[in-house]
């Protein structure tokens, strides 16, 4: 029952409004009771990040039923032009939710691990509108497209296939697991070559790592979420199944979960 749940955590980076958060909209439009709402901005680690913390509020005793929204709207922030092209084209819209609950049952988070390294962080970044200028968002910052996403591709990709195994491994050692371990691999759907990157890295075969950036591009904070709908429905996630999710992107910020379902 939707009375049940007591936080709203919602990861986006593209809000309907500046202020306030999405989590608060999202509460008014589905008649929640007054319940408290968690904006997060962590890009496309936002599904990893908003399951920490819902794992810790719940085992905390904080809070007993968590919904956790990732939703992204890129078509209206993308630079359409020639200009933005190569960005643009990789990324999508998409939208998913999840419940956490306390379970007594020997299945669930098992654990999620996080990290940051902001030394990066203009390799992948909006740099308009910014409190750092005396003008958030002037004639000038908007004719160099600087309220659109830039990314340094060649960066991003170099420390994302690094950073993905790693943390995926960090996953696998804190629980006693290896590789063989697990049934199916969801990594953020960055693109296609990082994954088969990561996949040829940990080794696993095309049956236990899950992608469909080819349908909907990168989704950001919801690219892993819609991924595990999507594997729920075509039957390839079971009780008992090691899942493992693992992203990367704009801060920089990686981060793993490894759920037993």
């Amino acid at each position: 029952d939707k009375d049940d749940i007591d936080l709203i955590i919602f990861s986006t980076i593209s809000p309907d409004y500046y202020l306030p958060g999405s989590g608060c909209i999202l509460q008014h439009k589905m008649s929640f009771p007054n319940i408290g709402a968690l904006d997060i901005r962590s890009a496309c680690c936002g599904f990893v990040y908003g399951l920490s913390i819902a794992d810790q509020y719940i085992k905390s005793g904080t809070f007993k039923h968590i919904l956790l929204v990732c939703s992204e709207v890129q078509s209206t922030t993308m630079d359409m032009s020639d200009r933005g092209r190569n960005v643009a084209v990789i990324f999508g819209d998409g939208a998913a939710a999840a419940i956490i609950s306390k379970t007594e049952e020997d299945y669930g988070i098992l654990s999620t691990h996080l990290h940051s390294d902001g030394e990066y962080c203009k390799d992948l970044w909006v740099k308009e509108p910014s409190t750092l200028s005396s003008n958030r968002l002037n004639e000038d910052s908007i004719k160099d497209g600087e309220h659109y996403v830039q990314m340094n591709g060649r960066e991003v990709f170099r420390h994302a296939v690094a950073r993905f195994p790693e943390t995926i491994n960090e996953a696998l050692k804190f629980n006693n697991l290896t590789s063989d371990d697990i049934d199916l691999l969801i990594p953020h759907q960055a693109n296609l070559r990082i994954s088969k990157m990561v996949q040829k890295k940990m080794g696993l075969p095309d049956d236990k790592v899950y992608n469909n950036i080819h349908k909907y591009g990168n989704t950001t904070a919801a690219s892993i979420p819609i991924c595990i709908s999507e594997a729920l429905d075509l039957g390839k996630i079971n009780k008992g199944d090691i899942i493992v999710c693992a992203a990367f992107g704009s801060g920089f910020l990686w981060g793993s979960s490894i759920i037993k379902w």
